[in-house]
């Protein structure tokens, strides 16, 4: 055994007893987490106006500091983005992780302190990698690096703005380099296809037994590396690849095409939930299709049910919850946007649930993301189809017609028949949904199914500087944006 794995081996076998440790104490743990955040905060702004000194548990906190999001706590960000010392968190933050989100504004910009960058988001990527080892201790993954597909960042008055990947790989202690690749220049290169072809150039010599990122651009970056080697498929190229860590986006619409560009039973598909707000859970058992909740990253967690907030113990299984968070960043009782859902409470799991601001409900449907994966992977399954990528938006009722669902599609492998697509999917949404099916019986007619070129879903990316599709929007803003100047596709036309 190498020196090098002798050392991880040693870590993360510590690192397990720490996991087991917050799993069989998981109020404590976060009652602890409270506590150095309530001390961290004390002499900042935001401590001096909530009076933190005077908090000595989770009660109090929640009667004490109001809750946020990002439209209210925008006034501290901007205030840390201007130089401002000690306004949420200690000291200066100087990096931000640029996000498109749910807001009036284009960008969010979170705020992301070293210690955060260590003690949750490195601390997170090292569970992946403890976690996978605990599961196969025969693993060879150590062997090789880790493909990592960063995005970009730049200095803007003193600070340092980005993409969170771009963040962390930039700031990441210099020994990563022995496990990560491509070289820190090129995984931050601005334009996605020049980053593409210099990884090709980079990487493809390399011994990459694993890589990490959001689904929809590694996908694009593994084509190329295709097209690049004259390959059929990855293995023929790095033939030790076993893990995909992935995050970001639902990965069921991706699997298929990830299982076809990597043809091996040995190959694993690893969940977590890293967002630019911090890194909140990974898949801990292969055999689940769910996620740990991580409690000791320095986060602080809240569930939002309509009015009520309660704290980790006060949550239920099967009901989705708005998550709130106070953290290390400097975020206090902040609600990021997402929904979760509790499977499990022995240990805490969580299943992502989708954007608070990500559904429909035009015509009392109450479509959510979740009804919308499931419902598309079933059609898949029932007519061989690959689905890239797809957004759904409203068709508004009109005098003579009632409204529907457009679903804009970009199939990586073209269904047998696409009108048996479009019924296998009304039936699987209407079987998921009861709001949507009653309503189909009366305001709705089938969805309408539009299929787009490849590579038109990426270039909107591409075009807006975002790294993510809104699946579900209420209205008809990114759908009539992606389809100007469409190009229609014919059925049966080849898209593989």
């Amino acid at each position: 055994m190498s020196v090098k794995n002798t050392i991880l081996k040693a870590y993360f076998s510590q690192r397990m007893r720490a996991i087991d440790r917050f799993r069989r104490h998981p109020v404590q743990t976060q009652e602890r987490m409270l506590r150095q955040l309530v001390e961290r905060g004390r002499r900042t702004e935001f401590g001096w106006r909530y009076d933190l000194k005077n908090v000595h548990g989770v009660e109090q906190f929640q009667a004490q500091v109001e809750t946020f999001d990002y439209e209210t706590f925008k006034p501290y960000i901007e205030r840390m983005r201007a130089g401002g010392r000690n306004i949420t968190a200690p000291g200066r933050v100087r990096l931000f992780a640029r996000s498109s989100g749910t807001t009036s504004d284009r960008s969010k910009y979170i705020p992301v302190t070293r210690e955060s960058i260590l003690w949750n988001h490195t601390l997170g990527m090292r569970d992946v990698a403890a976690v996978f080892a605990s599961n196969n201790p025969r693993t060879r993954v150590f062997d090789g690096k880790t493909l990592t597909l960063g995005g970009s960042c730049s200095e803007q008055e003193g600070n340092l703005v980005g993409d969170l990947s771009a963040l962390l790989i930039r700031e990441m202690t210099f020994w990563s380099g022995w496990f990560r690749a491509p070289r820190t220049q090129t995984a931050i290169i601005p334009d996605f296809w020049q980053k593409a072809d210099a990884i090709c150039r980079e990487c493809a010599g390399e011994r990459i037994t694993s890589f990490a990122g959001v689904p929809s651009w590694n996908l694009a970056l593994m084509r190329r590396v295709l097209e690049y080697t004259g390959k059929q498929n990855l293995l023929e190229v790095w033939p030790d690849l076993c893990l995909f860590a992935h995050g970001g986006v639902e990965f069921t619409p991706y699997r298929r095409s990830f299982e076809e560009l990597i043809p091996s039973e040995k190959m694993q598909y690893m969940e977590t939930y890293n967002a630019s707000e911090g890194f909140f859970a990974l898949a801990d058992d292969p055999q689940r299709d769910d996620m740990l909740l991580m409690l000791d990253y320095g986060t602080f967690f809240e569930f939002r049910d309509g009015e009520s907030i309660v704290p980790l113990e006060g949550v239920v299984c099967g009901r989705p919850y708005a998550l709130l968070i106070t953290s290390n960043n400097g975020l206090w009782r902040y609600e990021i946007g997402d929904r979760v859902e509790f499977t499990s409470v022995n240990p805490y799991r969580i299943r992502f649930a989708g954007r608070t601001k990500q559904y429909i409900n035009v015509f009392g449907e109450e479509l959510i993301v979740d009804n919308a994966d499931r419902a598309l992977a079933e059609a898949c399954a029932h007519t061989g189809a690959v689905v890239g990528e797809y957004t759904v938006a409203p068709c508004y009722m009109s005098l003579h017609e009632r409204g529907a669902h457009e679903w804009i599609v970009e199939f990586d492998r073209e269904p047998d028949d696409r009108e048996r697509f479009a019924a296998e999917l009304d039936r699987a949404l209407r079987a998921s949904n009861s709001d949507y099916d009653a309503k189909r019986n009366t305001t709705l007619e089938r969805q309408r199914l539009t299929v787009v070129e490849r590579g038109r879903f990426l270039d909107w990316m591409r075009a807006r500087g975002k790294n993510k599709v809104p699946r579900l929007v209420n209205d008809r803003r990114v759908a009539d944006d992606l389809l100007e100047n469409r190009q229609p596709v014919p059925s049966g036309a080849k898209t593989n």
